[in-house]
């Protein structure tokens, strides 16, 4: 994880390994959660769809997913309010990011995700969960040196 639990926004500039190049992003929601995947060379991301489940269902199909793409690192969107305080999802997106760090033993990044579903939204996606982790994960990649 690239930022201490108790901040109450997440690290602008995370520092990636050299050799991390492909990412998967997840866009948590409490009934969804969204992914795409991108690469590090491009500076792209696709969506690629939502995982309708909770609990232990959706870390089975997240490993599903993971053995499809293997991507190097994962990228997990954050909420917060527009001042940029936490939230009750804020929390839930957190723990959500170090279980897939404990299950996965893969590097996790977060990323603030304000307005990335309106954004996904306005844009017209017809799955805004995936098309919010698609922005999510390009956010990521532009950050990068």
């Amino acid at each position: 994880m690239n930022t201490p639990a108790d901040s109450s926004s997440v690290d602008p500039q995370p520092v990636v390994p050299p050799q991390l190049q492909t990412f998967m992003a997840l866009d948590f929601g409490l009934k969804r959660t969204g992914f795409a995947v991108g690469n590090r060379i491009l500076r792209t991301a696709q969506p690629q769809g939502t995982i309708a489940a909770d609990g232990k269902a959706r870390f089975e199909k997240v490993a599903q997913q993971l053995k499809i793409w293997q991507p190097d690192a994962l990228v997990v969107g954050v909420p917060f309010h527009p001042d940029g305080a936490a939230h009750d999802n804020t929390v839930r997106a957190r723990k959500f990011a170090r279980q897939l760090h404990g299950r996965f033993n893969l590097p996790v990044f977060e990323v603030d995700e304000r307005y990335t579903t309106t954004e996904a939204h306005s844009m017209g996606a017809v799955d805004a969960d995936a098309a919010a982790a698609c922005i999510i994960l390009e956010q990521f990649l532009r950050s990068l040196p």
